[in-house]
C-alpha cells in the first residue's frame, strides 16, 4: 500500500472513511466541500499512480488553469501525459506520451504543461468551436501567444493543422464561450465583426461595451447567457439598454438556443437587416461546425466514443 498526500492510498483494499477515485485508488471522503475542491483532490490522488514527471493536460489542465471550456459532458476523464513506455491505465484516465520538450508549470498545486502543448493534445480531439473557446482564453488570459503557437505549428504533429486553424480565427477579446460562438457564427455567414467595442453617445460620453459590431453599421450584436436572466444582472441590463437606445446603435441579443437551434431563422434575419439574399451553403458551414463540436449529440458522442476507446476498458484491470 502506497501513501499519499491528504490521505490518498493506493492499494487494493478501501480503507474506512476514504471513496474511490480509480481502480486501486483511494482518498480520504469530503463530502462537506465543493466540486472544485474535491477535483483538486482527485487529482492529488491521481498523482500516486502516475510517474514522475508527469504532467495533467487537455481539458484537465485547461481548467485547472482558469480557462473558458465548451459545453463539456458531466462525466469527463482526466487527461495526463508521460514520458516513457510507463502509462497508467485506469478507467477515467488517459495518458498520451510526451515525446517533445517543453517548460510545465503548476497550477493549484499540480503541474500541468505547457499552454500550446494543452491546446494540441486538445485539437486531437476537439471540433474547431470547441477548441477556439479554449484558444480564445487562453490568448485572452496571456498564456499563449504567436511565437509558442507557431513552434508548435512547425512540428507537424497530429493536431497542428486544426490548431493552425483555429489560431488564424481566434480573438483574445472575447470574454466567454458564448461570444465566442457568436463570433463565429457571424464568421461563418460572411458578416464582419469587429469584438469588444466601446459605445458613446452623441456627446461623446461612454456608455458601455458592446460584444461586436457588425462593421459598416450601427448594429451591435450581444450574447445573451443565462447569467442575464437572473433578478440583479437583468436589473441592470435593462438600464444599459435604455442606455443604448439613447444613442444610433441597435442592440440585438442572441442566446444559445437561437445559434443552435434556430440558425436558419436568425440567419435570415440578418441577412434582411443586411439586405443581401440568403445562401444556403453558409447555414451548412454553420450546421457542420455545430455537428462537430459538443454543442450537438453527435459531436459529443464522436469525443466520448473515442475517450472511451482512449481508457482500454477491456484490459485496465490488469495494471493496478
Amino acid at each position: 500500500m502506497q501513501m499519499g498526500a491528504d490521505g490518498a492510498i493506493r492499494g487494493e483494499v478501501r480503507a474506512a472513511g476514504h471513496q474511490r477515485v480509480a481502480h486501486g485508488l483511494y482518498r480520504i471522503e469530503t463530502p462537506e466541500i465543493g466540486d472544485w475542491e474535491n477535483l483538486l483532490r482527485d487529482l492529488g490522488a491521481l498523482l500516486l499512480v502516475l510517474p514522475p514527471g508527469a504532467v495533467f493536460t487537455h481539458v484537465t489542465a485547461a481548467r485547472l488553469l482558469g480557462w473558458k471550456l465548451p459545453a463539456l459532458p458531466e462525466q469527463v476523464p482526466h487527461f495526463a501525459a508521460v514520458r516513457g513506455q510507463c502509462r497508467p491505465r485506469r478507467p477515467g484516465l488517459i495518458c498520451s506520451r510526451l515525446t517533445h520538450d517543453s517548460t510545465p508549470s503548476t497550477a493549484h498545486g499540480l503541474p500541468v504543461d505547457a499552454p500550446a502543448e494543452i491546446l494540441l493534445r486538445a485539437a486531437r480531439d476537439l471540433g474547431d468551436l470547441d477548441l477556439t473557446i479554449m484558444v480564445d482564453s487562453a490568448a485572452r488570459l496571456g498564456h499563449i501567444d504567436d511565437d509558442a503557437i507557431q513552434e508548435i505549428l512547425e512540428t507537424k504533429r497530429p493536431g497542428t493543422r486544426r490548431l493552425s486553424r483555429v489560431w488564424e480565427v481566434h480573438d483574445r477579446r472575447a470574454e466567454s464561450a458564448g461570444e465566442t460562438i457568436l463570433r463565429l457564427f457571424h464568421d461563418v455567414l460572411e458578416i464582419p465583426t469587429a469584438s469588444q467595442i466601446d459605445v458613446h453617445d452623441d456627446h461623446g460620453r461612454w456608455v458601455c461595451r458592446a460584444d461586436l459590431q457588425v462593421l459598416g453599421t450601427l448594429d451591435l450584436h450581444e450574447y445573451d447567457g443565462a447569467v442575464h436572466r437572473e433578478s440583479a444582472v437583468h436589473k441592470r441590463d435593462l438600464r444599459r439598454e435604455r442606455a443604448i437606445a439613447s444613442t444610433r446603435y441597435r442592440r440585438r441579443g442572441f442566446t444559445l438556443d437561437d445559434l443552435l437551434n434556430h440558425a436558419a431563422t436568425v440567419m435570415h434575419e440578418l441577412d434582411r437587416a443586411l439586405n443581401r439574399p440568403h445562401q444556403a451553403e453558409r447555414l451548412r458551414r454553420w450546421r457542420a461546425l455545430i455537428d462537430d463540436s459538443f454543442y450537438s449529440a453527435k459531436g459529443r458522442d464522436r469525443v466520448m466514443n473515442r475517450w472511451y476507446r482512449s481508457t482500454d476498458p477491456v484490459v485496465w484491470a490488469r495494471s493496478a
